[in-house]
C-alpha cells in the first residue's frame, strides 16, 4: 500500500499548502474504484484521510462494519426511505438533493436517537442530482423546525473541470454555489462544511478547497484526464507525482500450437498467418476485461507484449505468445501494470477499449481476489 499512502500524502500536502486545514474525504465508491473498499479504507485512514465517501447505503453499511463507528462516512447518492433507519443507526452523513426526500427525513427524525446530519447538494450546472438555488431557503427553514435534523454541510459538483482547459463554466458554478452559501442565515453558515473540490479541482484551484475536498481517482494514483495535466502546466500549478496503486494479474491456463489458417475465438474474427502459439487466460468481460479490448489490446508476459487475438469471451481471453520466449502454463500475465521494462496503464486500456480509465478500473469484478502490495 506504499503507493496509496504516497498519494494521500500528496493531496494532504496540496490541501494544507494554503495554511488552513481542509478535510480530506477519500471517495471509495464503486468498490474504491475497483481497488476493494475494505482493503484500502484502513490504509487511507492511517495515511491521513479524514472522511470516507460512498454512493449508496449498501456501500456505507459495509464500510461502517469495516472501519468502525467513529469514522465520518458521507453517502453521496440516494438513500431510499426504507433504508433511512439503518442509515441513522449507522451514524452516516446523508446527502439531501431533492425536496421530496425531506418529508421522509422528517418522519424518521421523530424517533431518531441521534442527530441526522445532512449535506445539501446544490445544482449549479451539472443537472444530475441537486437542489436548485431557489429551493434551498425553504429546505433549510423546514430542517430548522426539527431538532434531530442538522444541516452539517453543503456541496456542489463540477460539470466540466476535467475534460477541458477552459474552466470558465466551473468558475460560474463556483460563483453560483458561493451565492447560495451567502444567502443562508449566519448561524447556519458559520458551522457549515462546504465542499466542491474533486481531484481535478483539488489540484488546479485553491479556491475550491474550502472546508473539505472529495478526492477520488487521484487517491488511486491516476490523473483525472490529460486536460487536467495540461491545465496544471498552463497554470504553473505544481503537478503532483501520483503513483498508480493497482496492478491486475492473471495466469496462463493453457498453451496450444496452431497451424497456419487456424481460427481463434467466436465468430472466427482472427486467423493465424504463421505457425502460432496461443495462451488461454482465465479472464474475460465478466471479470471486467472489456470485450472492446478484443481489437488492439496487449498483455505482458515475462516482460514481453502479447497481443489479444480473437474475441474476448465472458471468462476467457486468448493472446498470441509466439514471440514470448520460454512461455509456460501458469506464467503470470499482467493485464494492467508493469513487467520488465514494459508497462500497460489504465489509460492504455481505456484508449484501446474506447472508454475512460475510470470505467476500466471500477469495472474489475469484485469477485476477483485483491492482495496488498506491501
Amino acid at each position: 500500500m506504499k503507493a496509496l499512502r504516497h498519494n494521500v500524502g500528496v493531496f494532504r500536502h496540496r490541501l494544507d499548502a494554503g495554511g488552513s486545514r481542509t478535510l480530506l474525504a477519500a471517495v471509495v465508491k464503486g468498490n474504491a474504484y475497483g481497488h476493494e473498499t475494505g482493503l484500502v479504507s484502513p490504509t487511507l485512514l492511517e495515511a491521513g484521510v479524514d472522511w470516507l465517501a460512498v454512493i449508496s447505503l449498501s456501500e456505507a453499511l459495509d464500510l461502517r462494519r469495516s472501519v468502525g463507528d467513529e469514522t465520518p462516512i458521507l453517502v453521496l447518492g440516494n438513500v431510499p426511505e426504507d433504508g433511512l433507519e439503518e442509515a441513522v443507526e449507522a451514524n452516516l452523513r446523508l446527502t439531501l438533493f431533492d425536496e421530496t426526500m425531506l418529508s421522509a427525513l422528517v418522519r424518521r427524525s421523530r424517533s431518531a436517537k441521534r442527530p441526522i446530519r445532512l449535506h445539501l447538494e446544490i445544482e449549479t450546472g451539472t443537472h444530475r442530482q441537486g437542489l436548485t438555488p431557489e429551493q434551498v431557503q425553504a429546505v433549510v427553514e423546514e430542517i430548522a423546525r426539527h431538532r434531530s435534523l442538522v444541516v452539517e454541510g453543503i456541496s456542489t459538483h463540477f460539470a466540466d473541470i476535467e475534460d477541458t482547459t477552459d474552466h470558465r463554466f466551473a468558475e460560474r458554478q463556483l460563483a453560483a454555489f458561493e451565492a447560495v452559501v451567502e444567502s443562508l442565515p449566519p448561524e447556519i453558515r458559520r458551522s457549515l462544511i462546504r465542499h466542491t473540490a474533486c481531484t481535478a479541482a483539488s489540484i488546479l484551484f485553491d479556491r475550491t478547497h474550502l472546508d473539505l475536498a472529495r478526492v477520488g481517482i487521484g487517491i488511486y494514483g491516476l490523473w483525472p484526464s490529460r486536460e487536467t495535466l495540461v491545465s496544471a502546466r498552463e497554470r504553473a500549478v505544481h503537478s503532483p507525482m501520483l503513483e498508480p496503486v493497482l496492478t491486475w494479474k492473471s495466469r496462463i491456463a493453457q498453451i496450444k500450437d496452431l497451424d497456419v489458417g487456424s481460427y481463434v475465438g467466436y465468430g472466427r474474427t482472427w486467423r493465424a498467418s504463421r505457425p502460432t502459439k496461443i495462451a488461454v487466460l482465465p479472464v474475460g468481460y465478466y471479470e471486467g476485461y472489456d470485450r472492446a479490448l478484443s481489437a488492439g489490446a496487449h498483455v505482458l508476459i515475462r516482460g514481453f507484449r502479447a497481443p489479444v487475438v480473437g474475441r474476448i469471451c465472458m471468462n476467457v481471453t486468448m493472446v498470441d505468445v509466439t514471440d514470448v520466449p520460454g512461455v509456460t502454463r501458469e506464467d503470470i500475465v499482467v493485464l494492467l501494470g508493469s513487467s520488465g521494462e514494459e508497462r500497460i496503464r489504465a489509460e492504455d486500456l481505456a484508449r484501446w477499449a474506447g472508454t475512460i480509465h475510470y470505467e476500466i478500473i471500477s469495472r474489475i469484478s469484485p469477485t476477483l481476489p485483491r492482495f496488498p502490495s506491501d
